[in-house]
């Protein structure tokens, strides 16, 4: 079971075995599940990434654009497998890559880990979709393969059904130059 999603579906495994948190120690909990017991460990120091600045900033980043992507590398050249997947998956879905906000997070340290902190997410790539974070690579990859990701991108008008990008678009606009 990876990271990903044991904090993802923590609430479907067993009960919390142990817990324990200090603002100036580890926070720790453990975990016992089907694999054995699993223990994650996150130093807050660490984790106190995210000036109010940087939250603002990403608000409106989230916010302002239909698809984000916080990705290593460009959609065009990206940098790390699971950043490529994320790319190859959204133009398998039919999404004109042009119409994805991308952010190299490896140009950018403080973005790099403060996005983390934003999503509560502890990897990159990271996928934004209308304001709402959807995942990583892995949840990505399995909406793509269960059709999850189509029915989103469809009903977020970001996509056709029939795949078409932007056969609703040219469909009206014939239909103003037959008005006029």
């Amino acid at each position: 079971m990876s990271l990903r999603s044991l904090t993802r579906f923590v609430s479907l495994s067993r009960p919390l075995v142990n817990y324990s948190f200090s603002p100036t120690k580890s926070y720790s909990k453990t975990f016992n599940n089907n694999n054995g017991i699993s223990r994650l460990v996150i130093n807050p120091l660490l984790c106190r990434n995210l000036s109010s600045e940087l939250k603002k900033s990403i608000d409106e980043k989230v916010l302002k654009n239909d698809i984000v992507l916080f990705m290593k590398g460009t959609p065009n050249e990206p940098q790390c497998g699971f950043s490529r997947a994320v790319v190859q998956i959204f133009d398998a879905q039919g999404v004109d890559l042009r119409k994805i906000k991308a952010f190299n997070v490896l140009e950018n340290e403080e973005l790099r880990n403060g996005i983390k902190e934003y999503s509560n997410w502890p990897t990159v790539p990271q996928v934004y979709i209308k304001g709402e974070f959807v995942g990583g690579c892995d949840i990505m990859l399995n909406m793509h393969q269960s059709g999850e990701l189509e029915d989103l991108l469809v009903k977020e008008g970001l996509i056709s059904l029939s795949g078409e990008e932007g056969s609703a678009e040219s469909s009206s606009n014939e239909q103003k130059q037959q008005q006029t």
